[in-house]
């Protein structure tokens, strides 16, 4: 921690990278541990559902398992969220670029996130683009249609779906002008976001991460830990 706090206080430009195991301490299940949501048991794997393909085939089943495993709209920011946004609020943190769809960092007040998988609190009809909330995708039965008819999609990247241009252009510019990056809650196993690490080019790299990743090599620093029980004994 001695280590850490000095590589914090001495960033010039920090970027965080997280993914889903920093929201697994706001009650949000994360996808590859031992409770994860592909270690369930349902009908098809989540991998399945989770698919362009699947969605278009069998919306209904799609909505299903997303009003129930994936719109978790009552949790609230842990310790790693309201450090991060306090982070950026002192002028230290550059940007914060997530694998969560959960918009858990805007909710603790971050205003500089890169959603490389998109947000469950974006939905837009497939026919006429309407903008509507989460809360209507939770509320609605079967699969949610619009009031022209349409079906509505969560903004959200699937399998099979390419990442938003746009998105990866500002995440991969802030990583490449970081001098300090920050990785946590993240099994690196996920591609493309696990190759933004290729493009870090800064002087310390720091893994926070419960279980060992393929970058461990790599970084200036490993931390075996829970992300808002570590970034929670920063001081700014």
């Amino acid at each position: 921690m001695k280590t850490l706090q000095e590589i914090v206080s001495g960033a010039k430009r920090l970027v965080f990278f997280g993914g889903a195991g920093v929201s697994t301490e706001s009650g949000i299940p994360d996808f590859r541990s031992t409770d994860g949501l592909y270690n369930q048991t349902y009908a098809y794997p989540p991998e399945t559902i989770l698919s362009h393909s699947f969605f278009e085939m069998h919306p209904k089943e799609f909505f299903r398992f997303y009003r129930d495993k994936m719109l978790c709209l009552d949790a609230k920011p842990n310790k790693a969220h309201k450090k991060l946004a306090e982070l950026e609020k002192k002028g230290i943190l550059a940007a914060v670029v997530t694998q969560n769809i959960d918009g858990l960092h805007q909710k603790a007040g971050s205003k500089s996130v890169f959603e490389l998988h998109g947000s469950v609190h974006r939905n837009y009809c497939m026919e006429c683009g309407k903008f509507y909330p989460a809360e209507y995708i939770l509320a609605s039965k079967d699969v949610p249609r619009c009031e022209c008819g349409g079906i509505i999609k969560p903004d959200v990247v699937l399998y099979e779906e390419g990442l938003d241009d746009a998105t990866v252009r500002g995440a991969l510019r802030e990583i490449s002008n970081a001098d300090v990056m920050i990785v946590a809650g993240t099994s690196l196993t996920v591609y493309p976001a696990a190759g933004f690490l290729d493009y870090f080019r800064g002087r310390e790299l720091v893994l926070i991460n419960r279980d060992p990743t393929p970058a461990d090599r790599r970084a200036s620093l490993v931390i075996r830990g829970k992300v808002g029980q570590v970034l929670d004994e920063i001081t700014v």
